[in-house]
């Protein structure tokens, strides 16, 4: 199968992994910003092939896990409505709000459905003309553009009922945030390359000139991942720090310009709350003026909910990196993906997830340690 099978060949792995060997002389911290990189990681055993002078983070790369709280919150409260259909995608149903998630709402008689495309709500919304029809819009820079079309079809169409509530961040402030964290231990980054297919690489070179930390652009397989080790370290023991783009079948300089465009026209920058971490400066989108009126907080009033995460929750500290899964005393007993505290145990694309579903017989929990947030 084309970019998968030759992807996964052992051989070159093996290969790669020498490479690194031969090429490490001292310990070096790489974070992957992906949730999708992390679980290829931790399914393939990838980080325990490395050497020991290697160590991988996990960093806020999850969109379901970044989701915070009280966007959750405010999700359960439309979806709660009399003549409201709520729309969204499937991992976000067992996501824990306060008290309760999509499902439970679901089992109280609320209409809330699981579609495949955000143009599914859109449909349902002109096949629903009586009722407000929502699509719940989560993610980074790769599910964006498909909701600002939806959005912007929307408006064109003439489809009144139909509204977004959007929870939308962006990649390079996060890093920023990490990078200016006094408990930072990052010294080179893997770059999602779903996302850089999208935004390119722009913003990326200030970045690594600003923290010296070199920024290379990968992909999801486990070749994928070596080679961007591989080029990571060997940046490091360089003492360089530049951006360089490790997946080139599928990123361009540039990104796409027309999704690109499609996003300045639909959305603007703003300040984001992460679950876990708090508010990240320019680190979000929202619905730009000119389509204020289907943003789905302001149609349903619901701008003002604010909620506190649990204090047995240490979701926020494995986003930034400050612990692996198995050092919170939750996971696996308290926390697991039928009884989740956070976003990170059952998002498919979660660190906690990974470790349960991969390793969590190797692991014991760990003491609590004192740590800092972003």
């Amino acid at each position: 199968m084309k970019y998968i099978d030759e992807f996964q060949d052992p051989e070159l792995a093996r290969r790669l992994l020498d490479e690194i060997h031969a090429t490490v002389t001292r310990p070096w911290a790489l974070m992957e910003v992906c949730g999708g990189q992390t679980h290829s990681i931790i399914r393939h055993g990838i980080d325990q092939l490395l050497p020991e002078q290697v160590e991988l983070i996990h960093g806020p790369g999850c969109p379901v896990c970044v989701t915070p709280l009280e966007v959750i919150d405010k999700a359960l409260e439309i979806a709660s409505r009399p003549g409201v259909i709520f729309c969204s995608f499937g991992d976000m149903l067992r996501v824990p709000g306060t008290g309760r998630d999509l499902f439970t709402v679901r089992g109280e008689g609320g209409d809330v459905r699981v579609v495949y495309s955000p143009l599914d709500a859109l449909r349902i919304a002109q096949q629903n003309p009586d009722r407000q029809v929502v699509f719940f819009g989560i993610g980074f820079e790769t599910t964006a553009p498909p909701n600002a079309m939806t959005v912007y079809q929307a408006r064109r169409l003439g489809i009144p009922n139909f509204s977004l509530l959007v929870s939308h961040v962006r990649v390079p402030p996060a890093i920023e945030a990490i990078m200016r964290s006094p408990s930072c231990r990052v010294q080179g980054f893997l770059a999602a390359g779903h996302v850089c297919s999208v935004m390119g690489v722009d913003e990326y070179p200030e970045l690594a000139e600003r923290h010296r930390v070199p920024i290379v652009v990968t992909g999801f397989e486990p070749l994928d991942i070596l080679e961007g080790v591989r080029r990571t370290v060997a940046q490091l023991e360089r003492g360089e720090h530049t951006v360089d783009n490790a997946y080139p079948r599928a990123v361009r300089p540039e990104g796409n310009p027309a999704a690109k465009a499609m996003l300045a026209d639909v959305f603007e920058v703003t300040d984001r709350a992460w679950r876990g971490i708090g508010v990240i400066p320019a680190s979000g989108w929202r619905l730009s003026a000119e389509y204020r009126d289907f943003d789905a907080e302001f149609r349903f009033s619901v701008e003002d909910i604010k909620t506190r995460e649990p204090d047995a929750c240490r979701s926020g500290e494995v986003l930034q990196g400050l612990i692996k899964p198995h050092e919170c005393e939750a996971f696996g007993t308290l926390c697991t993906p039928r009884t989740p505290l956070g976003a990170t145990m059952v998002s498919s694309e979660g660190a906690c997830a990974a470790y349960y579903l991969y390793r969590r017989l190797d692991l014991t929990p760990a003491p609590r340690e004192a740590t800092s947030v972003v």
